[in-house]
């Protein structure tokens, strides 16, 4: 008798463990659901904040180079032609294109687009960073609690505790994203 008892409180033992840890990492399945809807809402916030702040900073750029590209011309313009009146206009241009500079420049000392263009990549490169780990955190735990409830003797236990497989991320089995063509398997070519 006491051989059953000692069995059978193994048993209840294994059952609870297997039942609390099944259900740990459903939690954790879940939690890693909501990561995932986290850093897309981060990405959806932040990318077009971001994008605004970059074409702000491109366009004062783009503006006071064609500031001095006109000014350039017109005094290149002026000297070839000796003509006074060209020259004198294109002095004129260029002292108000360089008051205009001036202005630009003493407001924003540096031109940065460059920095604030480099900083937009890695934030994109860091936000799909972050939603590819959560993606791949959710398929690990989706994998390994679809494993511990299909191995026996889990599986035995966990279909009469109620627990079912977890879809994970879901992706279609077919189509073409399953395929690599000839030209995927090139190496790519950077043109600058």
């Amino acid at each position: 008798m006491l051989y059953i008892l000692t069995i059978l409180a193994v048993l209840a033992i294994y059952i609870w463990q297997l039942y609390n840890s099944l259900i740990t990492t459903k939690n954790h399945i879940k939690a890693s659901i909501q990561e995932i809807g986290n850093q897309l809402k981060r990405q959806a916030n932040l990318i077009p904040n971001l994008i605004k702040s970059v074409k702000g900073y491109m366009k004062q750029e783009k503006g006071i180079y064609k500031m001095i590209t006109d000014a350039r011309k017109l005094i290149t313009e002026a000297v070839k032609s000796n003509d006074l009146d060209k020259i004198e206009t294109a002095q004129k241009a260029l002292q108000d294109s360089l008051g205009s500079i001036r202005v630009v420049l003493e407001s924003n000392p540096e031109l940065k687009s460059n920095e604030v263009v480099k900083n937009l990549m890695d934030e994109l490169r860091d936000t799909s960073d972050k939603v590819m780990y959560s993606r791949r955190t959710l398929i690990d735990l989706s994998a390994d609690y679809n494993i511990k409830i299909s191995t026996v003797p889990n599986a035995w236990f966990a279909k009469f505790l109620g627990f079912k497989p977890e879809k994970g991320l879901g992706t279609p089995t077919s189509g073409e994203h399953l395929e690599v063509s000839a030209s995927e398997t090139k190496a790519p070519k950077v043109d600058l």
